[in-house]
């Protein structure tokens, strides 16, 4: 996977070093910096000078000097867009290893890789949206570079453990960090920026006075309008992220609708156990009454046979039985007697 990296990174650097957009300009020559012999150097030499340090250390000299800062500016950029790389190389590669159909996913050995992926592919898109549109104005650069420093930890972490930990806990200093970084843009750097944003006294004149009719006025409107319509690259942004959400909802409407189907079904089989538990207790009653029914047979037949027979008729047998022993040998002694 260092490999890897080290592609990605080679790639986006080749791409980066002929674009002509304003967050990836490189830096123009100073001659006035003679004293200092780092920043005498060509630009190829300092930027794989600066590769070799954290993105977080690359912000912290950004403090030394203009022209230090310009470059500092370029390579936070850029490290912002090879993370933004890396991370979606390294999803495809799971995506790939991983089943189609969901209910085998969650059992599968990278379903914890797959859901940290995406957990850091929204807190990329929440990043992207909240610098990059100051950063494509050339007002500033990716300011935290610390926060690009966990996301390739996190990316590294990934794709070198097997069985890797939960979301949220490998998670959670990125999501600190990021959040801390994007609140405190938000309420102390945003408000600076916008002043500087083309457009924005012409624009706060306009909603504070009414505009006088006359060509003038149509034509700032119109330049206003064109200047705060977002750029192909955040339309892009935009669409790519519609994608993923409509991706992800269309994933939740075929969990809901397998889980209905799964309902149905275990009612279905509830409906067939009760339909046989009443049949068995009607076949229980036929039989009970069945049973009584003989028994009530039984002592009739008892009864009758008792009324029906003469009353001393147990009492003489067992007599006549007793003198027919007792007269048995008699009978003989005389037969030999006579003899």
């Amino acid at each position: 996977m260092a490999a890897l990296e080290q592609r990605v990174d080679g790639g986006v650097g080749a791409l980066e070093s002929g674009s002509v957009s304003p967050r990836l300009s490189t830096p123009p020559p100073d001659h006035a910096h003679q004293n200092n012999p780092l920043l005498g150097l060509p630009i190829v030499v300092i930027d794989t000078i600066l590769n070799c340090l954290t993105y977080d250390e690359t912000s912290l000299l950004r403090l030394v000097c203009k022209r230090m800062d310009v470059i500092c500016q370029r390579m936070l950029n850029q490290g912002f867009l090879r993370v933004e790389r890396y991370h979606n190389l390294c999803q495809k590669q799971v995506k790939a290893q991983l089943p189609r159909r969901e209910s085998e996913r969650r059992n599968h050995s990278l379903a914890r890789h797959a859901d940290i992926l995406a957990a850091v592919e929204t807190r990329l898109s929440l990043l992207n949206m909240t610098f990059m549109k100051y950063v494509d104005s050339n007002l500033c650069c990716f300011i935290p570079g610390k926060v690009i420093d966990e996301i390739y930890r996190v990316l590294r972490y990934v794709n070198s453990t097997r069985a890797p930990q939960r979301a949220h806990e490998v998670l959670q200093e990125l999501r600190d960090i990021s959040s801390m970084a994007m609140e405190y843009f938000d309420e102390k750097i945003v408000p600076i920026l916008k002043k500087k944003l083309p457009g924005a006294d012409m624009s706060g004149r306009l909603i504070g006075s009414p505009p006088v009719p006359g060509p003038s006025s149509s034509l700032t409107t119109m330049s206003l309008l064109a200047k705060n319509t977002p750029s192909r690259s955040e339309m892009t942004k935009l669409q790519q992220q519609v994608k993923v959400n409509g991706a992800a909802v269309t994933a939740l409407r075929r969990e809901i609708s397998e889980l209905r189907v799964k309902q149905l079904e275990q009612q279905k089989q509830l409906q067939d156990q009760e339909q046989k538990l009443l049949e068995q207790t009607q076949v229980i009653g036929e039989q009970n009454a069945r049973l009584a029914e003989l028994e009530r047979k039984l002592r009739e037949l008892m009864d009758s046979a008792v009324e029906d027979s003469p009353a001393g008729t147990s009492l003489e047998t067992p007599c006549k039985r007793s003198r027919k022993a007792a007269d048995g040998p008699r009978q003989s002694k005389r037969l030999r007697s006579k003899k």
